[in-house]
C-alpha cells in the first residue's frame, strides 16, 4: 500500500494506474512506481535529505527538479545521478551522496569512438509551448526538422498547469488547461513525419564550427550541425538569498508544481510562499486543490504583480497574502520547520518589529524568472541563423508563448523559403496583446437589479482574456475581439439569462457568479465555481461565504453541487443568501483561518552566513569579504571562494553576488563578468569518448 505523501485523489488530474516496483533507499526497501523519477519516489516515502554537503556537511534535497543544479544528487546502483533527472528501475539501490564519493575504478581504458554527427535544416531546443508551436508550423509546411527537449515527455511547464489558460479562445486554447493543451499540441505534431523528436535529449554547448552538442537519450553524444538554430528553451526561476535558503523543503515553483501536478506527490503539509506573480499565486491554488494548507503568501511591493482573479481565488479561499513584507529567513535543522517573514520600508528594508514566525514545512520561493537564453546568445555569436522564442525571448505566460513559436516557425520558413507567404500582420498584433501585463483594476460594481437572473463578473482588472464572451450561448457578455483586455460587460437584462452556469464553470480566474432572484428574491440562488474533489463538500454542509477581497460576509448551507456538460471538471456549488449579501458572494472558504497563525518567537539569524553559492556553500559574507577588500573580477573570486564552480554553472548565484556588488555600491560597470563554462549541465566524460551508458550497464552485470 502506498503511503500518505501520494495524491490519490485530484479534482482535475486523473490518477493513473501505476505498476508498482520496489527500490533501495540506505539498504531498507521503498514502494515506487514504474517511470516515476527517483526524487518524486522519495519524497512519497517521505524522505527529503537527499545527502550532505561535502563543505559544511549541510543537508541536500531537491530544488529545481529541471536538471540545471545538484542539490538532488544520489548515487543510484553505485552511479552518481540526479535524482529528478532519473526514472526508478526494479531493486535500484539508492543511497545519499555524503560528501565526494570515490570514482570508480576502471580496469580497462575504455576505447575512444568516433563521435556521432547529423546534419538537419532546422534543431529546435525546447518541447514546451513554443517550440511545440513552431514545430507544427514546420511540420505542416514540410520542413525537415529536430525538436529536443531534456524531460521525459513534451509539453514543458504546460504539463504543470492544471487551470485553465488565460487569453484568446480564437487563437491559443484559452479557456483549456494547460495539461490538455500539452496533450494537444503533442498529438498535432504527431501527425507529422517531417518533425523527429528526442525526449530525454540534452544540448550541451553551441561551437564556433555551427556545431550543437547534444546528449541524447542520455546515452550517446551527438553533434548536430543546423542551417538554422530557434531556441525556445523557457526560463529559469530567480533565487533570492536569506537565512537557511537552502534547507530541504525550499523549493522552486517549478519544482513544486513538478512533484505536485506531475509526480502526483505530496511534499508538504504545510506551505508558505514568496512572490505573489502569476507563478507563486498559481502554485498556491494548486498546493489547496492537492490538499496542501497554504499558510501564507508573501510579497514585497505593495501590491501583487500577478493577475488580481489569482490573487482574489486565493484570499477568497482563506489564504493571507502580506504585501510590502519580505522573507527574513526559512528555520530548521534538517528541513524548514518554520519561516519569518516582516513588513518592509519604501527602502525595500524590514522594518524592526513587524516580525512574524508561521509553523511550515516547505517554502515556495516564486520571485520571478531569467530567460534560459545562452545557446542563442552563443549562436548569434558564432553567426548561426538563429532565433529565439517563447520566455527564452521575453518572460511571459504559455499563450504567449504559443504565439512566439507561431510565429518563429514561419519566419524560419521565410528564412528557408523567402517566397513562402508572409506572416500575417495579425499574429504580431495578437501576440503583443498575449504578452500584456496586468492593466489599469476598476472597483467592483454590481448591479442595481434584484430579480430574474444576474451574472456577477467579479473580474475588474484589465488582462488578455475573453472565454467568458465565448461561452455565454446567448452572447450576454461582451468583450471587444479586437483587443481582449478589456473588461467583461454583462448585455442584458434580469430576464436575458437562461441559468446554464456555462459562464461560471468556465472562467479561467472563477471569477463569475450568477444570483438567483426568481424561487426567492429575499434569499436568492447563488452560483459559485468550485475547483476541489467532490468527496470535500456535500449538500447540507455549512459553508462560509467569501467576497471578492477574503472578507467573510456569513455562512450559508450547500443546496446542490452539479457538474456542467463540457465544462471540464469544474463543479458549481449553489447556496442560498440574503439579498443584502448575494452580489457580493464571490466564493467559498477553503481552508480554515487557524491554519494562518503566526507564532510569537523570532530568532534573527547573521545575514553574512546566508548563502549565496548553493553549490559550493559559498556565503554572502565571504563575498562581502573580498569585495571590500578591492576584488572587482568575478572571476578572481571564483578563484577563491568557488562560487560559480558548482554544478549548475553560476545559473542560480551569479545575479546574487551581483547583488551584493551593488549593496556595497560598486557600480556594475566596474564588475569584470566571469567566463561562462561551454557545457549547460554536468555530462559523464564517458560520452565524449562515444561510450553509451547503457555500454556501461551491461559490463557491470557481465
Amino acid at each position: 500500500m502506498m503511503n500518505s505523501h501520494r495524491i490519490e485523489k485530484h479534482p482535475i488530474l486523473s490518477i493513473p494506474e501505476r505498476k508498482p516496483i520496489s527500490i533501495f533507499w540506505e539498504g531498507k526497501p521503498l514502494s515506487a512506481f514504474e517511470g516515476e523519477t527517483i526524487s518524486a519516489a522519495l519524497i512519497a516515502n517521505g524522505i527529503h535529505v537527499f545527502g550532505y554537503h561535502p563543505r559544511d556537511h549541510s543537508p541536500q534535497g531537491i530544488f529545481c527538479a529541471n536538471g540545471q543544479c545538484s542539490q538532488c544528487m544520489v548515487l543510484a546502483d553505485e552511479r552518481p545521478v540526479k535524482a529528478c533527472m532519473t526514472l526508478v528501475k526494479p531493486n535500484m539501490q539508492i543511497t545519499p551522496l555524503d560528501g565526494l564519493p570515490s570514482l570508480p575504478v576502471e580496469t580497462h581504458p575504455p576505447e575512444v569512438k568516433d563521435i556521432p554527427q547529423l546534419q538537419v535544416p532546422v534543431l529546435i531546443i525546447g518541447g514546451g509551448p513554443a517550440g511545440l508551436s513552431a514545430a507544427i508550423e514546420l511540420g505542416k509546411h514540410g520542413i525537415e526538422t529536430l525538436l529536443i527537449d531534456d524531460k521525459h515527455r513534451l509539453g514543458g511547464k504546460l504539463v504543470l498547469q492544471t487551470h485553465r489558460f488565460f487569453g484568446s479562445t480564437q487563437a491559443v486554447y484559452a479557456g483549456t488547461r494547460g495539461i490538455d493543451i500539452a496533450s494537444r499540441l503533442e498529438k498535432e505534431l504527431s501527425q507529422f513525419r517531417n518533425v523527429t523528436v528526442w525526449l530525454e535529449s540534452t544540448a550541451l554547448a553551441v561551437f564556433s564550427d555551427r556545431n550543437v552538442g547534444i546528449w541524447k537519450k542520455g546515452t550517446e553524444y551527438v553533434l548536430v550541425r543546423p542551417d538554422v538554430l530557434l531556441v525556445a528553451t523557457g526560463a529559469r526561476e530567480k533565487f533570492l538569498a536569506f537565512p537557511g535558503n537552502t534547507l530541504p523543503g525550499v523549493y522552486g515553483a517549478g519544482a513544486f508544481q513538478t512533484l505536485v501536478n506531475r509526480d502526483l506527490v505530496r511534499p508538504a503539509e504545510r506551505l508558505f510562499i514568496v512572490g505573489g506573480g502569476n507563478v507563486g499565486l498559481i502554485a498556491g491554488y494548486h498546493a489547496l486543490q492537492a490538499g496542501i494548507a497554504v499558510v501564507g503568501l508573501a510579497e514585497a511591493m505593495p501590491e501583487v504583480g500577478g493577475y488580481k482573479v489569482h490573487r482574489d481565488k486565493l484570499v477568497r479561499m482563506g489564504v493571507p497574502i502580506y504585501t510590502s513584507h519580505t522573507i527574513l529567513s526559512a528555520n530548521g535543522d534538517q528541513k524548514v520547520e518554520s519561516v519569518t517573514i516582516a513588513q518592509i520600508n519604501e527602502k525595500f528594508q524590514p522594518i524592526p518589529g513587524t516580525e512574524k514566525t508561521f509553523s511550515c514545512d516547505s517554502v515556495l520561493i516564486a520571485v520571478g524568472l531569467d530567460p534560459v537564453n545562452e545557446f542563442y546568445v552563443k549562436a548569434r555569436e558564432f553567426g548561426m541563423k538563429a532565433f529565439v522564442a517563447g520566455d527564452a525571448e521575453e518572460i511571459a505566460e504559455a499563450s504567449a508563448a504559443i504565439y512566439s513559436g507561431k510565429i518563429a516557425g514561419l519566419t524560419i520558413l521565410n528564412e528557408i523559403n523567402p517566397s513562402s507567404e508572409p506572416i500575417p500582420q495579425t499574429w504580431f498584433q495578437a501576440a503583443e496583446i498575449l504578452k500584456s501585463r496586468p492593466g489599469k483594476n476598476y472597483p467592483e460594481t454590481v448591479p442595481d437589479i434584484s430579480e430574474g437572473v444576474i451574472p456577477i463578473i467579479h473580474c475588474t482588472q484589465e488582462i488578455p482574456c475573453n472565454p467568458c464572451s465565448t461561452l455565454c450561448s446567448k452572447g450576454l457578455i461582451f468583450i471587444p475581439q479586437e483587443d481582449i483586455r478589456n473588461i467583461p460587460v454583462f448585455m442584458g437584462d434580469s430576464h436575458s439569462c437562461a441559468f446554464c452556469l456555462r459562464c461560471v464553470a468556465g472562467c479561467p480566474g472563477l471569477a463569475i457568479t450568477l444570483v438567483d432572484y426568481r424561487a426567492d428574491p429575499e434569499n436568492p440562488r447563488v452560483a459559485i465555481p468550485y475547483e476541489f474533489h467532490r468527496e470535500t463538500l456535500h449538500k447540507g454542509d455549512t459553508v462560509i461565504l467569501m467576497s471578492t477581497e477574503g472578507e467573510e460576509l456569513g455562512t450559508s448551507v450547500v443546496q446542490n453541487i452539479v457538474g456542467i456538460k463540457d465544462n471540464d471538471r469544474t463543479l458549481v456549488v449553489l447556496v442560498q443568501a440574503p439579498r443584502e449579501i448575494a452580489p457580493e458572494v464571490a466564493g467559498i472558504r477553503i481552508q480554515p483561518e487557524e491554519v494562518s497563525r503566526a507564532e510569537t518567537q523570532y530568532t534573527p539569524t547573521v545575514q553574512d552566513k546566508t548563502i549565496v553559492c548553493r553549490c559550493e556553500r559559498v556565503s554572502a559574507g565571504e563575498i562581502r569579504a573580498l569585495i571590500r577588500e578591492g576584488y572587482r573580477d568575478l572571476n578572481e573570486i571564483k578563484a577563491i571562494t568557488r562560487a560559480g564552480m558548482g554544478a549548475c554553472g553560476s545559473k542560480t548565484c551569479s545575479s546574487l553576488i551581483l547583488r551584493i556588488f551593488r549593496e556595497e555600491g560598486i557600480p556594475l560597470n566596474e564588475v569584470t563578468p566571469s567566463s561562462k563554462r561551454p557545457l549547460f549541465v554536468e555530462t559523464p566524460l564517458g560520452i565524449f569518448a562515444g561510450i553509451h551508458v547503457d555500454e556501461k550497464q551491461e559490463e557491470k552485470h557481465e
